[in-house]
């Protein structure tokens, strides 16, 4: 199956947005589908006016959302949420401000959030965006100034909004609670020259390094052959990305770009004993069961394709019609993590 063209890709997300208000009718009961370990509990489908409780004092609720594209998601409160990118359909100022109004609205007291390859006036690397903006914006080139201002200013911090561009910031969710490290890179592969793409191979391969050992890595891109399959049945992650994770093994790493994967898995580490071998990862997908038994003692990272825009086979319901945006499967990921892990 051949992958949709630039013009195809675009059109798709020009489609008007709804109410900038928050959903008034939130998205139909669902039976609650959890993955649970001894340091992680993880919701992908749940009661959106009642989601599970947080298991207990000393755990920190992260909620997942990724590639809204500057519609609105019915998002369940927590203590931290994380976007993953693509905040907007094609990086307007417009999108951006009915994107950053609604988020900053959301009641979570630390918002994290970093770019995608729609966010195009944020590509300023080797001056991208004026070289490029007129394949999108031909008719008004943004201001980015005042796009910047949207996600790192006044407005932004004070309602608790953290911008990543390759880089780290360290944080707490609750006063009392312990202290975060997040990493956020809106990088990934390739695909007909969009914002912060980058070729595999060598480039890849030198984004990936820098990369540090961090608590919470938010990427745009999947890593390859986890949660990256396409339509076209093809894995499209990053295989530099994949490499480094073994090393990196983040409680917590949050993705997007591939809308049709949507889902979540635990991934347990070996000790550093074992061989390379044993790296194979033992999972629970969100197929209706209750999880998977994992070793109380093991690192065990999170992973999370948290886009919530409805593609592929699961976007269509018995019936033939189409899941609304941002409704099960393709729901916000809730993460409950085990502080003292």
């Amino acid at each position: 199956m051949d992958r949709p063209s630039i013009w195809d890709r675009a059109m798709q997300f020009c489609s008007p947005p709804p109410s900038l208000a928050r959903p008034q009718t939130p998205p139909e009961p669902r039976p609650t589908v959890s993955i649970r370990s001894q340091t992680a509990v993880v919701h992908l489908e749940y009661e959106p006016t009642q989601p599970p409780p947080v298991p207990g004092p000393g755990w920190t609720r992260f909620v997942c959302i990724s590639d809204t594209h500057s519609r609105m998601v019915y998002v369940p409160p927590g203590d931290v949420l994380l976007h993953s990118g693509d905040l907007t359909a094609v990086g307007t100022y417009a999108d951006f401000q009915r994107t950053m109004e609604w988020i900053c609205d959301l009641p979570h007291r630390t918002k994290i959030i970093i770019a995608g390859n729609h966010d195009l006036p944020l590509d300023h690397h080797d001056d991208w965006y004026n070289k490029n903006y007129h394949r999108w914006h031909e008719l008004s080139k943004q201001n980015i100034g005042l796009v910047q201002d949207l996600i790192q200013g006044r407005k932004a911090t004070k309602s608790g909004v953290v911008y990543l561009e390759d880089e780290s910031y360290e944080f707490r969710a609750r006063p009392d609670g312990r202290k975060w490290t997040v990493y956020g890179s809106p990088w990934s592969p390739y695909f007909h020259n969009w914002a912060f793409n980058y070729e595999r191979g060598e480039e890849a391969e030198k984004l990936m390094a820098a990369l540090p050992k961090t608590d919470i890595l938010l990427t745009h891109t999947p890593p390859h052959d986890i949660m990256d399959k396409t339509v076209g049945n093809e894995r499209v992650g990053c295989e530099a990305l994949a490499a480094r994770l073994p090393e990196l093994r983040p409680r917590l790493h949050v993705f997007g770009h591939i809308h049709e994967d949507h889902g979540a898995l635990v991934r347990e580490w070996p000790a550093p004993a074992l061989s390379e071998a044993a790296t194979d990862p033992k999972s629970a997908a969100a197929e209706g069961a209750e999880g998977a038994e994992h070793s109380p003692k093991a690192e065990q990272t999170v992973f999370v394709n948290a886009a919530n825009w409805p593609m592929g086979a699961r976007a269509i319901r018995r019936g033939g019609l189409r899941v609304p945006f941002g409704e099960a499967p393709f729901q916000p990921v809730i993460v409950d993590l085990l502080d003292d892990a």
